[in-house]
């Protein structure tokens, strides 16, 4: 039977996927705009060198851009591959514009595989989100990939979740395997956050 905190997620992510099907293409090419100028700004505030982001789907805050051009200003960028025992394997981004379909139908490069353990390495993380609380709680899409990841990191770097700003909201419910972040990213603003509750 499922717990209270899960029925209150399954209908968060069905009302946030409503609304994100709602915008309009200018609205999303706007927040893609938006979100890569602060996502630059992100990674030179950390002088980061080698992080790990995602591609992002049709629905959510544009990450392509943005990744394209970290690769073209020499900065390592791991984007996951989901694999069916509910781990991330990684590859390193380049200049092809070549995807592949990943699992669920997440677009996925089609780089060498890494293995889990790439991740360890980077100096800031980038992730999606469904919306995050004032806690740095995060709210995924139920599938648990980035919380088994970023709760077996022994040196966890900063992790950042990328949402649309009213995804940003006052409190999400919180299970055990939940993993708080750092901060959240939006079109128009980046948020450091306290996550007391461990």
């Amino acid at each position: 039977m499922s717990s209270e905190a899960e029925q209150e997620k399954r209908a968060r992510r069905i009302e946030l996927r409503a609304q994100r099907r709602a915008l309009s293409d200018q609205q999303r090419a706007d927040a893609a705009s938006g979100l890569t100028a602060q996502l630059d700004a992100l990674v030179d505030a950390h002088g980061a060198r080698s992080i790990s982001c995602f591609l992002s789907t049709k629905t959510e805050p544009g990450t392509r851009a943005f990744v394209t051009g970290a690769v073209q200003r020499g900065i390592r960028v791991l984007l996951p591959i989901t694999r069916a025992d509910g781990l991330l394997d990684w590859a390193i981004a380049n200049d092809s514009d070549e995807l592949a379909e990943g699992l669920f139908g997440l677009p996925e490069p089609t780089g060498e595989t890494l293995s889990p353990l790439a991740v360890n390495d980077v100096d800031l993380m980038i992730i999606p989100a469904a919306a995050v609380d004032a806690d740095g709680t995060r709210l995924g899409w139920g599938r648990g990939y980035f919380d088994k990841t970023i709760g077996s990191m022994q040196n966890r770097p900063p992790v950042f979740a990328v949402t649309y700003d009213s995804e940003v909201v006052d409190s999400l419910p919180r299970e055990l395997h939940d993993q708080p972040v750092t901060g959240v990213v939006t079109p128009t603003r980046t948020l450091h956050l306290s996550h007391p509750r461990p």
